[in-house]
């Protein structure tokens, strides 16, 4: 049987009170779905509210303009239909699957960390000693799940995420609700990071977390050798 993984991915598609719009970050998802799935995981899609997932319209160019694999993408009409009918987190159970992805983009800091069916599902998953991972904000989805001693699951461990200084470069830090590095920090979590913009990802025990989206392969690698499946180049 394939192994299951569960992308847990934004419902929110706006920049908090501003009127710009946000959303998953293309690459994000793109390059962990495509890894996983092409390696012959079954993935499946789910959102704090179920439904149509955004897509920050900053994180695509033209058709014809965008790295391969975000052309890919862009072009994949099954992927789409998928998108649009996410399952509602709340409604599956964590523990069933073999790991949880979580993409980043600007969205994910506002619904991930609030959402009850997110912190259920990742502790869930924690829980049963399966493999968590995330790619840039999508590491707001660990800020809330706790372990059974009450503690952060990133207490002591090390941890990566978008860090504060990429997060003032882009200008975005006096509109995120909270500086994720800041919080992973706060919550017990040993923090690293390289350069602005630098791949840089880590694995420390079931959690695996990169940087940026420049990390994105480097979170898929490390996630399909940690549940032994053989990545496909």
């Amino acid at each position: 049987m394939p192994s299951q993984i569960l992308m847990i991915v934004t419902s929110n598609a706006r920049l908090g009170d501003t009127d710009k719009l946000t959303g998953f970050w293309a690459e994000e998802l793109a390059l962990p779905y495509y890894a996983l799935v092409d390696a012959g995981a079954h993935v499946v899609l789910a959102s704090p509210m179920g439904g149509p997932i955004p897509l920050d319209p900053g994180s695509v160019k033209p058709k014809g303009e965008n790295e391969a694999i975000v052309e890919r993408f862009l072009a994949d009409t099954e992927l789409a239909a998928l998108m649009q009918t996410t399952a509602k987190v709340a409604d599956l159970d964590g523990a069933k699957f073999d790991a949880i992805f979580l993409p980043g983009g600007h969205g994910a800091m506002w619904d991930l960390p609030t959402d009850v069916g997110v912190t259920r599902a990742v502790e869930a998953a924690y829980h049963a000693k399966k493999l968590i991972a995330s790619v840039c904000h999508g590491a707001a989805g660990l800020v809330t799940a706790k372990r059974p001693d009450g503690q952060s699951i990133v207490k002591d461990l090390r941890v990566s995420a978008f860090t504060d200084a990429e997060e003032i470069e882009v200008g975005l830090d006096s509109v995120v609700p909270f500086m994720l590095e800041t919080r992973l920090r706060e919550l017990g979590g040993h923090f690293e990071g390289a350069a602005n913009w630098a791949p840089f990802a880590i694995r420390d025990g079931q959690l695996i977390t990169g940087q940026n989206p420049q990390s994105s392969d480097l979170v898929a690698q490390s996630l399909l050798s940690g549940l032994g499946i053989t990545a496909v180049r």
